[in-house]
């Protein structure tokens, strides 16, 4: 705890930002005895905080032992599809299995009010401090330059501490100020998705009978093909009473369509595929969010003197075709950003160097190893034929296959594939380079 005889409130380690990184650094260094400010501009956590739906847990296997005893789950999800549509085709790549149903489990869908409300109490309980309604607006440093704490909107202004840890989302304030985004290179906004979203409610029953589920059981459904000439995607979640819906669209595409983001969430609810799943749904919630898609070549530095950065302040959201996660990325980020700082706070040094262990952290972890083996998944993802071209092509191949065209004989895969492909303007040579780009992508 801060002295009590202190004007400025003393803290080892503040933490800016009580969504999944900040609640996972605040936590994690308040159990290795810091004393530890949690700083949330919100209400309460995860007032402010929108994502699509779906937790991934395996990281919470180190951060919080039987997490899945504990955290406030919606449903797992046991089933996940990949849905291309064109104006008035859907091709699904359906898959589900019990094993994801059962602990250890693979994902869940949570709401965020709660699942934050959760996280940030496992920090409290550890002995952080949490400070809600406040917003850092900038940063202290003290006469050597390094950073030792921040400035907010509260009467008493001034919060120091040995080391701030910004987690303060997209657009990071913080970061920008102490200058670890000078060396990243192109425009932000190219890098920068909106996610919009609606949570529609719907009776658990027919939820379950819409979707084949039971129990608590869930689906988890990203669709290719929904938003017209922007680059984006879209996504279709289950809770246990309502469901989510929504696009996550190009910044820079939706800018020169001067198209709403409602208009193309609508267009998505309407489609064929789409609507008898939402039938009846009672909209409950809108919301929209700036996403980080970037990835690896678009992160900051990661520290910095008295700093550290983590979660979608650091880019750190994996956008990655089938892969779109960001909440895994920000606990195993805040966690290790917590054990860096408490380190660095103990042996005396939260110098650049003293804090560089953090990186060491992340590269020897998923959150960097899939960052930077992926690094080139979102210029294949958001490239014009992947977002305009495959997923009718596709359509088309599964429409010619399955079609019954007698007295004619059934046309052969590569006749279907090679009309199709003509039919939607792409050539050998395509199909070609991006299969190669795809599998060095993935390799």
């Amino acid at each position: 705890m801060p002295p009590e005889n202190s004007e400025t409130p003393a803290f080892d380690v503040v933490v800016v930002g009580a969504g999944p990184a900040g609640s996972a650094a605040a936590l994690e260094a308040a159990r290795a005895g810091m004393s530890v400010a949690l700083l949330e501009r919100g209400p309460y956590p995860g007032a402010k905080n929108v994502y699509g739906g779906v937790v991934y847990g395996r990281i919470l296997d180190e951060l919080v032992p039987h997490w899945w005893e504990h955290m406030p789950v919606q449903r797992w999800v046991t089933r996940r599809s990949t849905m291309m549509l064109t104006d008035t085709q859907a091709l699904s790549v359906d898959f589900r299995t019990e094993d994801w149903g059962r602990p250890p489990y693979n994902g869940a869908t949570a709401l965020r009010c709660d699942l934050d409300g959760w996280l940030a109490s496992l920090a409290q309980q550890a002995g952080a401090v949490l400070v809600p309604a406040t917003t850092a607006t900038g940063l202290l440093r003290d006469s050597a330059g390094r950073v030792c704490g921040v400035r907010t909107d509260r009467p008493d202004g001034e919060i120091s501490a040995r080391v701030v840890i910004a987690c303060d989302g997209v657009n990071s304030f913080l970061a920008k100020e102490a200058g670890l985004f000078k060396k990243v290179t192109g425009k932000q906004a190219e890098h920068t998705s909106l996610g919009v979203k609606e949570t529609l409610a719907l009776p658990r029953e027919v939820i379950e009978e819409r979707f084949g589920l039971s129990g608590q059981h869930g689906q988890d459904i990203e669709v290719l093909g929904c938003t017209g000439a922007i680059p984006g995607g879209g996504f279709l979640y289950t809770n246990l009473e309502s469901v989510s819906v929504g696009v996550v669209l190009s910044l820079t595409g939706l800018a020169a369509s001067r198209t709403r983001p409602e208009a193309v969430l609508a267009g998505l609810k309407q489609h064929p595929a789409i609507a008898p799943l939402l039938r009846g749904g009672e909209l409950k919630e809108y919301s929209a969010h700036l996403i980080p898609e970037g990835g690896y070549d678009t992160m900051p530095q990661l520290a910095g003197d008295g700093i550290l950065v983590a979660g979608d302040a650091a880019a750190m959201c994996l956008a990655a075709g089938v892969w779109l996660e960001g909440v895994n990325y920000a606990l195993g980020a805040g966690m290790y950003a917590g054990r860096a700082a408490a380190a660095a706070v103990t042996a005396g040094d939260t110098s650049r160097a003293g804090l560089a262990g953090y990186r060491r952290l992340l590269e020897d972890s998923f959150v960097l190893a899939d960052h930077r083996r992926l690094r080139r998944v979102p210029g294949l993802v958001f490239s014009d034929r992947v977002q305009h071209a495959y997923a009718g092509l596709l359509c088309d191949v599964a429409q010619g296959f399955f079609t019954v065209d007698n007295p004619r004989p059934k046309p052969g895969l590569r006749r279907l594939l090679r009309d199709a492909a003509r039919g939607h303007g792409v050539r050998a040579r395509h199909l070609l380079s991006d299969a190669l780009s795809g599998a060095r992508s993935f390799r």
